[in-house]
């Protein structure tokens, strides 16, 4: 459809994007439109590249500029703003001048995220949205294979969490584990070890998991602060904990996570 300037904050061409400040009508919420949102020259240009069907962007004229290469045959409709009216219709000043707004598609199965995965991150309990958006990030960067949601997880493609991963939850597969915890049975018919991390003593140092753990593993990841459910690390094979300095008894979410993945998904 090519470029369309924008002049009208009111016009309804741009109604994707409005009011993203507004928690109760903002488009990427699962019970209202179900976008997903993108911001910024990168995280769009992985919106463009992902299995994710645009639906319009909207933007200033430099930062189309700077897209132009991965635009090149993009259908949708690039709506062209100034700064100002840009963040009239927004609600907010975007200093990355950029957003780009796309259907959902089908969900995967737990069969597409493990299919060719090793390293696996299961979780329970996330609803932290930057702590989501994190872990999909080091999932990227560490060579983890897919991430499965148990019960209590939060949206990862809520507008927060995809500008935190910077744009990688997008990339990395997911899925949803409805079964909980009868799912980590089924990953374990599939040839996954179930690793549950938990601080308490008697737990396998980290180093010494792939000793017990050579092949396949799933790494399980509980909420910041409860941890996991008694439940879930009794359905486990293994309580693995990173070791830390006395007087420390947990890391961030997030952080936890980019260590083990480290230690057992680099280089898979």
């Amino acid at each position: 459809m090519g470029v369309i300037h924008i002049d009208d904050r009111d016009d309804p061409r741009v109604d994707d994007f409005r009011d993203l400040s507004t928690a109760d009508r903002r488009p990427d919420r699962p019970g209202g439109k179900g976008l997903v949102i993108a911001e910024g020259t990168v995280v769009v240009s992985r919106l463009l590249a992902s299995r994710y069907p645009v639906r319009a962007l909207l933007g200033v004229e430099r930062r189309f500029a700077e897209l132009a290469a991965e635009l090149d045959g993009v259908g949708a409709p690039q709506y062209v703003a100034s700064a100002e009216t840009m963040a009239e219709i927004v609600g907010f000043h975007l200093n990355r001048g950029i957003l780009a707004v796309a259907d959902r598609p089908a969900p995967l199965t737990v069969s597409d995220v493990v299919a060719d995965a090793r390293t696996i991150a299961v979780l329970e309990g996330v609803g932290d949205h930057e702590n989501l958006g994190a872990l999909f990030r080091n999932a990227a960067a560490l060579g983890v294979g897919g991430v499965l949601l148990g019960p209590g997880c939060s949206d990862p493609l809520y507008r927060r969490s995809v500008r935190v991963s910077m744009g990688h939850v997008l990339r990395v597969p997911f899925g949803h584990l409805t079964d909980w915890p009868g799912g980590l049975d089924d990953l374990r018919a599939r040839g996954f070890a179930v690793a549950a991390f938990t601080p308490r003593p008697g737990s396998v140092p980290l180093r010494e998991l792939r000793e017990h753990a050579p092949g396949r593993v799933a790494l399980v990841f509980g909420a910041e602060g409860p941890g996991l459910t008694e439940t879930a690390l009794a359905a486990a094979d293994h309580a693995v904990r990173i070791p830390m300095t006395a007087g420390v008894d947990s890391l961030n979410i997030a952080t936890a996570a980019a260590v083990a993945f480290y230690e057992l998904a680099s280089g898979d």
